[in-house]
C-alpha cells in the first residue's frame, strides 16, 4: 500500500496538512520576495540583514523555491502535503545543524548567521509537526487511517462489529441503523500497542 492510499480525501487530517504547508510556504515566500526586493547580491556574505536574519540572493531564491513547493503541497493537500511537510521539515533541521559548523567559514554561501540557524530549527520543527500530526502518536483514534493501517486485525474486528450492529438494527422493526452504529463507532477497544 502506498502512503497516498492511506488517508481518505475528505479526512480532517488533510486540512491540517494543507494549511500547515500553505502557512509555512507563505512565510518563506515573503522572506524570499523581500530579499529580492532588496536587490541582494547572489553570494554576498557581508551580513546583509532582513527581518533579523542575514541573507543574500541565493538564500532568497532557495526560500522562494521551498515556499512555492510548500504552497503547492497545500493546494494538493492530503498525504502529499504531509509527506512534503515531513521532508522539508527534516531538511530545515539538517540545514540548521550543518550551518552551525560552517558559520564563519567560506563554505557558508547562504550567509547564515546564528539567528538563521535558530530560524531553521524552529521552522523545521513547525513544518515537521504539521507533517507528522495525526500520523505519529501512540494514542491515535481508531477512525484514523494510520491507526487502521498499523492495527489491521483490530480494525477488521471493529469494522465487523460495526457492520453487525448496523445489520441488527436494520432488521428490527422501526430500528434505525445509525443509532445502533453510534456506540460502536465511538467506542475504543483496549489493546496493547
Amino acid at each position: 500500500m502506498r502512503l497516498s492510499d492511506e488517508l481518505p480525501v475528505d479526512h480532517k487530517l488533510a486540512t491540517v496538512y494543507r494549511y500547515g504547508a500553505a502557512f509555512c510556504g507563505v512565510v518563506l515566500l515573503v522572506f524570499g520576495v523581500l530579499g529580492f526586493a532588496n536587490q541582494l547580491a547572489p553570494f554576498n556574505t557581508d551580513g546583509e540583514s532582513l527581518a533579523g536574519l542575514t541573507t543574500n540572493g541565493v538564500l532568497s531564491l532557495v526560500s522562494v523555491v521551498v515556499g512555492l513547493a510548500l504552497v503547492a503541497g497545500g493546494v494538493i493537500g492530503g498525504n502529499f502535503a504531509s509527506t512534503l511537510n515531513m521532508t522539508v521539515g527534516t531538511l530545515f533541521l539538517l540545514s540548521g545543524f550543518v550551518h552551525i559548523f560552517i558559520l564563519d567559514r567560506p563554505a557558508n554561501v547562504l550567509d547564515f548567521g546564528m539567528t538563521n540557524v535558530m530560524f531553521s530549527f524552529i521552522m523545521g520543527l513547525v513544518i515537521l509537526t504539521f507533517g507528522m500530526y495525526g500520523r505519529v502518536s501512540s494514542k491515535l483514534s481508531h477512525d484514523n487511517p494510520y491507526w487502521r493501517r498499523r492495527h489491521p486485525r483490530e480494525a477488521a474486528r471493529e469494522s465487523l462489529a460495526r457492520r453487525r450492529a448496523v445489520t441488527a438494527a436494520a432488521s428490527l422493526p422501526g430500528g434505525h441503523a445509525d443509532a445502533a452504529a453510534g456506540p460502536v463507532l465511538t467506542g475504543r477497544v483496549s489493546h496493547a500497542e
